[in-house]
């Protein structure tokens, strides 16, 4: 039998009086419990394992398998002890299932089958409770009423739910009063103080305390933290700070520009604080517009429509601010906006010339004459100021000068003659710029388009030669001939075609105009022979259809060929290069024969020209003085300074020395002949009469050589110089008197010609005249 630590029997004791003898399982199975947490130094005891077939001799072998056999739980093999060896823990393992057998001990044969029975874990408080999500976070509304659920907490413990007040657990709140409040059994959070304002204070700590064994003094506890956070409702208005805002904007900023920006701020946040503004009133309302800035907060005026300080210096908006999200349940709080003025000053900026328009087009013929006026362009100045504006053409847009501006009327003309067919639009840029300040310009676009005027003659540009073939009939089709014209006339191009009135009457071709701006050359007979004549010139007339009509005459050049069975041209004889048939070699020969003989005669006529010519002087004999005879005018009076060098004069034998001083823009034609002078005619007084001397010596000189020219030595001064008193001093005109000059007017001229005074003997002095 299996004695337990129950004290329950097996079913052989009990049946041991029965005849019937069987095998039967020794022993009776029941669970075995034992507390957990067993703290003692001993093993603990858990129960005996006995078989009937036990006579306590040692015979009989006890073996234990499964869960923990051997390392949780081990058995006396002898007498079927059991002791756990290790601390037992029901929240880690609450039960263990093993398995006992009898054997032999000396054959190892089981003595009964193998039964398996349950070792229980018996629970005790050894745990207390926990919040495995803490610490919690929460929010509920602002303005919440009291009882509001705001978060649910629920405690675990490890101890069994089923064994004891174990695992029985109760809340209660240890910090947060009296702002909120927990349900003892649920554990849910509500609040407990009406009306609540994010506003005032926005955050909470709570402090929720579990404790098991039912709330019993002596059960186990844990605490927890729940941060609440009271979430944003529209409960307050916007108010914008200022009552009147100033604002100021350049006149001269573009459309969209930004004047400036308005808040009107709402202590709520999030959505609650979003706002939409609008302008319901004033002078700028349609001046100006409003709109909102990415975050939905602040009011963003602009400019919606160009300024004019001129005309207008100042604007008053009155905007509203107002919510955009309402919540229903506070709508007793409201109105959920708010109004302020806005004052908008424009300044006033120096601004550039304005055309009457922001483009131009103009249409005009190319006919046009130069000076023609396209058109008008006028520009004004914007400002108070009004300054005078000038005008003038970008030359980058009308670099061939085809036109001109003038530049204070604005009138735009030609300057060159238009062509269509060269250039059909012009696109000039005309500049305006204010007098007062260069850096004021506009520009404006002026397209010119330049219509067509039937100004070019219809010509032929192909098909100017054609042949005709020796067989050729009668009637025959020599050449389509085709004609173009630049011109682009509305109706479309029609050409009339036609033989030159001195080809009328043309006896080998003729010409059919089909009506199609083509024509025909035909023939007029047969019998064609390069012996009888190889090349035809045949003048084409071509008028077109457009007023004033155009003509031209175009000349076709046609040859007379040998052709093959299908009429390709197979031999022509170029006419210019045949000689006619009456012209022999022997007269070739005899033309240029003649030609050269005259050109020998021409050569040597130049060569006889040339040594036929003679010197001006046959004397040979230089004077320095003569170097005069170069100057084909008078000089300049008293204004020359340098016609002749008088050291010269004064000193004849020295003059060759300083024929290095003479003037350089004229170079003498007759050499100075001074050093063949007589000296004894010069020689003799002072200075004064060795000059007087050496004049008359070449004087008389110049009068008896016949080889001299018939004219003085000083006719090249044909004018005296302007602004002198003396008047000509030429003598020129001396050989037509006999009489002797009388030069006491020089006395007369003041100090500046005292000097020649002195030369010509007026002056009184000790020397007695020569003449």
């Amino acid at each position: 039998f299996c004695a337990l630590s129950t004290g329950y029997l097996s079913l052989a004791q009990r049946k041991r009086g029965s005849k019937i003898s069987r095998v039967k399982r020794g022993w009776v199975w029941n669970q075995f419990f034992v507390l957990e947490e067993y703290t003692g130094l001993e093993p603990l005891y858990i129960g005996k394992l006995h078989s009937d077939m036990d006579k306590g001799d040692g015979s009989i072998k006890y073996i234990l398998t499964g869960e923990g056999a051997g390392t949780t739980f081990t058995i006396d093999d002898s007498t079927g002890d059991i002791h756990a060896i290790q601390r037992l823990d029901r929240e880690v393992k609450a039960q263990y299932i093993l398995r006992a057998q009898a054997r032999n001990r000396l054959t190892n044969r089981p003595l009964e089958p193998e039964s398996e029975f349950i070792v229980k874990i018996q629970d005790i408080n050894d745990n207390e409770p926990r919040f495995p999500d803490g610490p919690y976070h929460a929010s509920v509304p602002e303005m919440s009423k009291v009882g509001t659920s705001v978060i649910q907490l629920t405690a675990t413990d490890a101890d069994d739910p089923t064994y004891g007040n174990s695992a029985r657990v109760v809340y209660s709140i240890l910090e947060g009063q009296p702002y909120f409040s927990v349900d003892a059994k649920s554990g849910m959070i509500r609040v407990s103080l009406a009306d609540m304002d994010r506003e005032t204070r926005e955050n909470y700590t709570v402090v929720i305390m579990a404790k098991d064994m039912g709330g019993q003094l002596g059960g186990l506890s844990g605490t927890t933290t729940v941060n609440i956070t009271l979430s944003d409702v529209n409960d307050n208005p916007p108010i914008f700070d200022q009552r009147l805002y100033q604002m100021s904007v350049p006149e001269s900023a573009p459309v969209g520009s930004v004047v400036g920006r308005i808040w009107a701020k709402d202590r709520d946040i999030g959505v609650n604080a979003e706002m939409k503004y609008c302008i319901i009133d004033g002078d700028g309302r349609d001046i100006f517009d409003i709109s909102t800035d990415p975050t939905n907060l602040f009011g963003i005026i602009v400019v919606k429509k160009p300024l004019n300080f001129e005309k207008k210096p100042s604007y008053t908006l009155k905007v509203e601010g107002a919510n955009t999200h309402l919540d229903p349940a506070f709508r007793q709080r409201g109105p959920f906006k708010d109004v302020t003025i806005v004052h908008v000053s424009v300044e006033d900026v120096d601004e550039p010339p304005l055309f009457d328009l922001s483009a131009y087009y103009v249409e005009l013929p190319e006919d046009a004459e130069i000076g023609t006026l396209v058109k008008t362009l006028s520009a004004r100045d914007p400002d108070a100021a009004n300054n005078t504006v000038r005008y003038s053409i970008e030359r980058s847009s009308d670099p061939e000068k085809y036109f001109y501006i003038e530049i204070t009327s604005g009138s735009l003309m030609t300057l060159r003659s238009l062509d269509r067919e060269e250039i059909g639009w012009h696109n000039i840029t005309v500049l305006a710029m204010e007098m007062n300040n260069p850096t004021q310009i506009t520009s404006v676009s002026v397209a010119v388009k330049v219509m067509d005027v039937n100004d070019n003659p219809p010509l032929l540009t192909d098909f100017l030669e054609a042949y005709v073939c020796e067989k050729a009939k009668a009637g025959q089709l020599i050449q389509a001939v085709t004609a173009v014209d630049p011109d682009e006339p509305l109706g479309g191009q029609h050409f009339y075609y036609s033989l030159a009135p001195e080809a009328a009457n043309n006896p080998n071709f003729t010409l059919r105009d089909n009506q199609d701006n083509t024509a025909w050359i035909l023939t007029r007979r047969d019998g064609w022979s390069q012996q009888d004549q190889t090349l035809f010139h045949l003048p084409i007339f071509i008028s077109d259809g457009e007023q004033p009509v155009q003509t031209s005459t175009s000349t076709m050049t046609i040859r007379v060929c040998s052709c093959d069975q299908e009429g390709n041209a197979m031999l022509c004889h170029p006419e210019a290069y045949s000689l006619p048939a009456s012209l022999s070699r022997g007269a070739l020969i005899a033309i240029l024969a003649c030609i050269l003989v005259l050109l020998v005669m021409i050569l040597l006529m130049l060569s006889l020209r040339n040594h036929r010519k003679k010197p001006y002087l046959c004397d040979e004999e230089e004077n320095v003085h003569e170097n005069i005879v170069r100057y084909d005018d008078e000089g300049g009076g008293e204004e020359d300074t340098e016609a002749f060098d008088i050291a010269a004069m004064w000193n004849p034998r020295e003059a060759h020395h300083h024929l290095g001083k003479m003037r350089q823009d004229m170079l003498p034609e007759i050499e100075s002949l001074s050093r063949y002078v007589p000296q004894a005619s010069v020689m003799g007084g002072g200075g004064d009469s060795n000059v007087h001397g050496y004049v008359l010596a070449k004087l008389l000189e110049a009068d008896m050589d016949p080889c001299a020219p018939p004219y003085d030595s000083l006719q090249t001064y044909a004018y005296e110089g302007e602004g002198s008193v003396a008047e000509s001093l030429s003598s020129l005109q001396s050989g037509t008197s006999n009489t002797d000059h009388e030069y006491d007017y020089l006395n007369e001229w003041g100090p500046r010609f005292k000097k020649l005074a002195e030369m010509y003997g007026v002056l009184e002095t000790n020397n007695p005249p020569l003449w």
